[in-house]
């Protein structure tokens, strides 16, 4: 097919002549048009990965490019003279994620059609998504993020479910989302949705009526469950999520021939964190009801789910009120009952049940005693759930147990978000990193080598102008690519410690007051939502922007300070962000994140890693070695420690150290009340002083020396860039290809 003709055909009119809108569509038919001609149809065995959020980003650049037509495209558009970069602006993007869960969700689809694997996602298909962030009087406002058009890379099927609650009864119909590999087959994405559901019952900003559920249930993602009737709303959600999804579960495998009994070598589920846990009961449920005994559906059901744990964080696994479950899924119950009661016929241990005295079910305990497997997601992440945090699990079933260190696709990070690296890379290398990242070692060869160097350096220069203008453009506000750009950029949570950099902040400003001059003028970014009822990570973010305020038009400090806090903060922002990094934060609370994917996305574009040994920043420090990261902080094993003897206290820290006393002293001084709003600053200095249950004020001092030990280094530009090209080389291990192809040979068995 010649794609030229194809797409004046489609259009109509010379390419030349057509809007970029036009052209963005034109380009959408051919890209689904080629990806459909590569379906898989014939795998008996197959996944479904089930998860609450896929957050996929963009999609036309990315499928070009996984079907080979990228260069060729971009070429056509040039000689018409159009720009790729504006045709891309005309995409909305996909609101059907928020963090690290759902970015890896999307590229483990990716990697999974990449392998030539036969799996799908199953997920819901959200109007407004998160939310849009938007900043007003320096405060985070959240308003709907709509983004589903009339013609857009959702295509509406024939196929729909019932799915009962208690008291009322909706239709799921599905959407499909192709999902293209790179040179390889396609997979679906498969999104549930209700026909009735209605966009116009969205109030100020996004508050609705939560007990619609026919016109709200697939609304918003995670809508706000300060309140009972956000958090029953969830489990609707959820529910209508498992349920449609393992109806066309079975569906798929009869039609293959399977008789139910052999179900797990037809299919195999990957829960992917708790979110999705009904699956287990549903699926028993929708076995019973078609003819096989209580105990045969149990078992078979148990050879066929698979659970990832994504958290250390206790709240963060799930637990629902029986009282809660009885009123949304009353046929669940029942089951749930019987699961419970099998473990403590078998068991003595009371923390190991399903139903705890409280009358709560643990979600996370129903994955674990009814699935065959359970991973973490970084090594760290396994020993401790192995250690500690799931240990009483973990000493029966220490067979179940396995690490999967998280990756990323490369296609999207590197090749796309960075073609002035991967350009230079595949001229150096050749271009077979795209589909073996470790290939990407062949650049230790060019260590040594000066204009390698040099050159690595000018591309980054290159990358933070362009950052440098789409910030003018789109925030007006004005930074300098001659300063160093270190960026933290992920959701905001108190264990991720967005706190911590800026009270480094505050303390390099007093410092630059007192006359203090840095070596190096720093940049300092950020990017973060903080969900819309966790008022301390909103408060985080009215901090950052009130620093913004006072250090950008502070003359005497923003020669040689700055900060930018990024509005709306999402995949494509992403991907202007992390090619134009120098020094990457990764700076959670040692044993608090599972594992991260920033910290390898910025590695591979060439940033080096400030952070704690947390998650798979372990694994980075390994892969690097010492002299290519900047390490700093408590251990895990220390802060395990300070946990269970609850022997830390801010306070001694705040009272005994002049430079964290006055930082946060700071935070409610009349400079920061002229632009900020009292009763924020103050409830966060005063979670700081009196709780700072993530332990910022214990890893103050060496967070400190080591940034300033990485912004020194940062003047020896030859020895910066070897660190720089050391990173991009050992970042080939997390790549989500090799991430899945261990998820296949250890758990899946495709």
């Amino acid at each position: 097919m010649n794609i030229q003709e194809k797409l004046s055909q489609i259009l109509a009119k010379e390419i030349a002549q057509a809007s970029n809108e036009e052209i963005y569509h034109a380009l959408m038919a051919i890209v689904q048009e080629m990806a459909s001609e590569k379906e898989r149809t014939d795998s008996r065995k197959k996944l479904y990965y089930i998860s609450a959020e896929f957050l996929i980003g963009k999609l036309l650049s990315n499928n070009m490019i996984n079907l080979g037509i990228y260069k060729e495209v971009k070429e056509i558009l040039e000689a018409n003279g159009k720009d790729i970069a504006q045709i891309e602006e005309a995409e909305p993007e996909p609101s059907l994620g928020n963090g690290g869960l759902g970015r890896l969700a999307a590229c483990f689809l990716d990697s999974i059609a990449t392998l030539g694997l036969s799996g799908d996602g199953i997920g819901l298909n959200y109007h407004l998504g998160l939310f849009r962030q938007e900043f007003e009087n320096r405060l985070q406002k959240e308003t709907p993020n709509p983004w589903i058009e009339e013609k857009s890379w959702l295509k509406k099927t024939d196929v729909t479910y019932p799915v009962d609650f208690g008291g009322l009864k909706v239709n799921a119909r599905m959407y499909d989302i192709e999902v293209t590999g790179y040179n390889n087959q396609t997979n679906k994405l498969h999104l549930f949705d209700i026909d009735s559901v209605d966009e116009s019952i969205v109030g100020d900003g996004i508050d609705f009526n939560k007990e619609d559920i026919q016109k709200n249930l697939t609304l918003f993602l995670y809508p706000d469950d300060s309140d009972e009737q956000g958090r029953l709303l969830r489990i609707y959600q959820q529910y209508f999520m498992v349920s449609a999804g393992a109806q066309l579960i079975l569906d798929e495998c009869t039609a293959k021939g399977c008789s139910l009994y052999d179900l797990p070598d037809y299919a195999v589920i990957q829960i992917n964190d708790t979110h999705p846990t009904m699956v287990v009961p549903e699926l028993i449920r929708l076995l019973v009801q078609r003819g096989m005994d209580m105990d045969d559906a149990i078992d078979v059901v148990s050879r066929t789910c698979a659970y990832t744990n994504h958290t250390i964080l206790a709240e963060a696994l799930e637990k629902w009120p029986v009282t809660y479950l009885k009123k949304v899924v009353p046929q669940l119950m029942p089951i749930i009952e019987v699961l419970d009661d099998k473990v403590r016929r078998k068991y003595e241990d009371e923390s190991v049940t399903i139903i705890d005295r409280n009358d709560t079910v643990h979600m996370a305990h129903i994955d674990i005693h009814y699935g065959f497997s359970v991973n973490g997601v970084a090594a760290l992440h396994t020993e401790i759930l192995e250690n500690s945090e799931l240990n009483n699990f973990y000493r029966i079933y220490p067979e179940k147990f396995n690490n999967k260190t998280n990756g990323i696709t490369f296609r999207r990070w590197l090749i796309h978000c960075n073609p002035l690296l991967t350009d230079y890379i595949d001229s150096l290398i050749g271009e077979g990193y795209r589909k073996d990242a470790a290939e990407l070692e062949k650049l230790l060869a060019y260590r040594e080598d000066d204009a390698v160097l040099g050159k690595l350096l000018e591309i980054k220069r290159r990358n933070k102008e362009a950052l440098c203008a789409y910030l003018k453009e789109t925030q007006d506000i004005d930074i300098s690519a001659d300063t160093i750009f270190d960026i933290q950029v992920k959701r905001l949570h108190e264990y991720k410690r967005q706190q911590l950099n800026a009270l480094y902040i505050i303390d390099k400003y007093l410092e630059i007051k007192a006359g203090k001059i840095p070596a190096s003028p720093v940049t300092a970014i950020f990017g973060a939502k903080a969900a819309p009822a966790y008022v301390i990570a909103k408060d985080i973010i009215h901090l950052i922007l009130c620093l913004q305020e006072i250090i950008n038009r502070d003359p005497e400090v923003n020669k040689y300070l700055k900060v930018v806090m990024v509005e709306n903060y999402n995949v494509t922002k992403a991907g202007k962000l992390i090619p134009a990094c120098d020094i990457s934060e990764q700076i959670s609370l040692a044993s608090k994140e599972a594992s991260g994917t920033g910290n390898m996305k910025f590695m591979l574009n060439g940033a080096v890693t400030l952070g704690t040994e947390d998650g798979a920043n372990v694994e980075i420090h390994e892969a690097v070695g010492d002299d290519n990261i900047f390490v700093f902080g408590a251990s895990s094993d220390e802060v395990i420690e300070h946990y269970a003897k609850a022997d830390y206290v801010a306070k001694d820290y705040y009272e005994n150290n002049a430079a964290i006393k006055e930082a946060v002293d700071f935070i409610t001084s009349d400079k920061m009340l002229e632009v900020g709003q009292r009763e924020n600053l103050e409830r966060l200095q005063k979670e700081l002083i009196n709780k700072d249950w993530f332990m910022t004020l214990l890893d103050f001092d060496s967070y400190k020396e080591t940034k300033e030990k990485a912004l020194a280094a940062y003047a020896d530009r030859k020895a910066w860039a070897k660190m720089m090209l050391v990173n991009i080389a050992k970042a080939g291990f997390f790549s989500s290809d090799r991430t899945i192809e261990e998820y296949n040979k250890d758990i899946w068995h495709l």
